[in-house]
């Protein structure tokens, strides 16, 4: 596969892409030649069925089926990218042209398929040794014909690449990706993209600052935890309150004193994806969205590690908010990092609203398998919104409850409340519950438990691996709130 996509104005392109649907008459575009494959009877326009065609003069034309034009979604759009992709790379085609098409929103058409390119491009094989054959590097140039689309298409190419940054985080082993690896990724990130800055707090200042789950569930590691803050400022004259991301981002799990088991471990590097996700979406924030409001990230990074040191069931830690914490579960240690950022968010950011995105439960995922993530707000205008913002991008949100009974459902019997309750009742909601404890009343809070969707799934990408699921989700929300702000 080509290990690279690039926007290019090439003036002679390979091939040209025309896109055809079930309900509509083939573009008036069309060659004799590629007219001809359209209408064999084996090709029926279905999403992502691709014919082609070899005019005597010009470039071969690729056509793509996208189905019934009243029922495409965007999903639709970018599937069918991803085939067409490959399609591509297997022709060993280096510069494509996407023709003028009859489609309502050019520029959402255009974005989905710059984003299913980059995804196409991505290779999980991130650390080949000597046995394995080196792949030659090979950059594929596209450009659409429509200003809209072509709008669209750049715009998809810099969110695909946030997509793939995000994957690349996610896919490092926990023996390199560690919580110090994860705030020099973002150091490197603020020194690429114009307009972050970055924060680094750990050791003494964990300590000042009182991020006390931090402390305690990394305390056993080797690799000491941190909490990594990025700031997207365009105008900082202006004094605007930020919208604040906050990111689980446990770069190994082992479930502490509460062991996994030798099954339950292997993959647990990526419970950091919730985290990695807000990291890319920052790089997407200064590369594309370009919001006309303060953006703050916080990466809540530790290590669940095993010694003699390690946190314990039984022990009762207190947050800076005051909570008091009894742990019944040190497999349940994310919730822990997270109720840090969650204070800090509140007391220190001054914050329009607060975001986390998290793999917390098992439950979620017994809930909506690999198809939704689990979102749990209180707030009616926030629940349209990022709802919205999932079906727009492709990354679809559930509404789960998050209520008074749950909260009383993580009530402790020698502290505030609990880290989890026996039995898995509600699981997904009472790690929502819990988090709930440590946002101030009047801050619009939300929390997405995405667990479940981490992972690539079924034909969604050519290769299993990380999915990046959540950039797009949160990139969509951010270029909406921009675009009405």
């Amino acid at each position: 596969m080509f290990s690279s996509v690039e926007h290019s104005n090439h003036p002679h392109p390979e091939a040209v892409v025309h896109f055809l649907f079930t309900d509509k008459d083939a573009p008036l575009s069309l060659s004799i030649e590629a007219n001809s494959a359209a209408n064999r009877p084996e090709f029926k326009s279905k999403p992502g069925q691709i014919a082609q065609a070899f005019p005597p003069s010009g470039p071969r034309e690729i056509i793509v089926g996208l189905g019934d034009s009243s029922k495409l979604k965007v999903e639709t759009v970018r599937k069918a990218a991803i085939k067409l992709a490959q399609h591509i790379d297997n022709c060993q085609l280096e510069v494509i042209h996407f023709a003028e098409n009859s489609i309502l929103n050019e520029i959402q058409f255009g974005q989905a398929i710059g984003i299913g390119f980059q995804l196409a491009s991505y290779n999980p094989r991130q650390m080949p040794g000597s046995r394995t054959e080196p792949e030659p590097e090979v950059s594929l140039q596209i450009k659409a014909l429509s200003e809209q689309f072509d709008k669209g298409l750049a715009r998809g190419i810099g969110l695909g690449s946030a997509v793939n940054f995000t994957r690349r985080l996610v896919n490092t082993p926990p023996n390199i990706a560690n919580p110090l690896w994860i705030a020099d990724q973002a150091l490197e990130l603020s020194s690429r993209c114009p307009g972050l800055s970055v924060r680094v707090i750990q050791g003494q200042e964990l300590e000042e600052e009182w991020l006390i789950g931090h402390i305690n569930v990394g305390r056993a590691s080797s690799n000491p935890p941190c909490m990594t803050r990025i700031e997207w400022n365009p105008n900082p004259s202006a004094n605007q309150k930020p919208i604040v991301l906050v990111g689980k981002t446990i770069t190994y799990d082992t479930g502490g004193l509460s062991i996994k088991s030798k099954t339950g471990m292997p993959g647990m590097k990526h419970d950091k994806a919730g985290g990695c996700a807000v990291l890319g979406v920052m790089q997407a924030v200064s590369e594309v969205i370009k919001p006309n409001f303060p953006v703050v990230a916080l990466l809540t990074a530790a290590e669940n590690s095993i010694d003699a040191t390690a946190y314990r069931p039984d022990d009762v830690i207190t947050y800076r908010n005051g909570v008091t914490v009894e742990v019944t579960n040190t497999d349940a240690e994310g919730r822990l990092v997270l109720a840090d950022g969650l204070c800090w968010a509140c007391e220190i950011e001054n914050p329009v609203c607060v975001v986390d995105i998290a793999t917390l439960t098992g439950g979620v995922v017994t809930a909506l398998g690999a198809e939704f993530a689990g979102l749990f707000t209180e707030n009616q205008h926030l629940l349209t919104e990022i709802k919205t913002a999932g079906e727009l991008s492709g990354e679809e949100v559930w509404q789960l409850p998050l209520t008074d009974g749950f909260r009383d459902m993580m009530k402790g019997s020698v502290s505030d409340i609990v880290n989890s309750v026996p039995g898995g009742k509600g699981h997904a909601s009472q790690g929502a519950a819990f988090l709930s404890c440590f946002v101030t009343p009047d801050v619009p809070f939300a929390h997405i438990d995405m667990a479940g969707l981490s992972h690539t799934r079924g034909d969604e990408f050519p290769v299993d691996g990380p999915s990046g699921w959540g950039v797009r989700l949160l990139a969509q929300f951010l270029t909406a709130r921009s675009e009405n702000n």
